[in-house]
């Protein structure tokens, strides 16, 4: 278990406060905008659902593939303090 899984799972306070701005940013017309462009394009090319553990993302070049767990990561990464992709 990675260092802020067992953090969350420790403070259940801290875990209750990120759910809650989670749920919020997640409301947003941009987000919903952009989550509803990924998901057209995953049915469109018939990979929604499949369990291929691929994500569409986007990228320089437009939409693309790539794995989930780096897709995520790298999304969660660019919300940290100091942060270069801020």
């Amino acid at each position: 278990m990675k260092k802020t899984a067992k953090y969350y799972r420790d403070n259940h306070e801290a875990r209750e406060r990120k759910n809650e701005y989670q749920k919020e940013y997640n409301k947003k017309p941009s987000e919903v905008k952009k989550r509803v462009e990924l998901n057209k394009h995953n049915r469109e090319k018939g990979t929604y659902g499949n369990g291929d553990d691929l994500d569409a993302s986007h990228m320089k070049g437009g939409i693309r593939f790539e794995r989930a767990s780096r897709n995520r990561a790298r999304r969660e990464k660019s919300r940290l303090k100091g942060s270069k992709r801020k």
